[in-house]
């Protein structure tokens, strides 16, 4: 039996990394107010096709946020890191959006876990 070695896992710095929103997701505004947004999430597997080919079902899906999500998923585009993210919500929303950083980390947890976002290290 060959002699193998266990690479140590690094661990990366939530707060340094930078969420970015997948391209095929678009943002769009609901109605007049432009601080609220919608994501358009795009049906393509092979029973969504057919669910709108034969049974008449809309091609993508909207899905409406709050003014906290619309201003967390707005920052999303790989520029802004999550530190970044956390002072501007601090300063946007004040104790509205207390607490601030287990809010937005489930936040970004639950996006990741959709596959709406990547992630980008703070170096590249």
């Amino acid at each position: 039996m060959p002699l193998t070695f266990r690479r140590k896992k690094t661990q990366e710095n939530l707060m340094e990394k930078r969420p970015l929103l997948k391209s095929m997701y678009q943002l769009e505004p609901i109605g007049e107010e432009t601080e609220l947004l919608q994501v358009v999430i795009p049906r393509t597997s092979w029973i969504e096709r057919f669910s709108i080919r034969y049974l008449k079902q809309p091609t993508h899906i909207r899905v409406r946020l709050d003014r906290l999500g619309s201003f967390v998923i707005a920052h999303c585009d790989g520029k802004h890191r999550v530190k970044d993210i956390e002072e501007k919500i601090s300063s946007q929303f004040g104790e509205e959006a207390e607490p601030v950083l287990p809010r937005l980390v489930q936040f970004l947890r639950i996006i990741e876990a959709n596959g709406w976002i990547t992630w980008k290290v703070a170096d590249q």
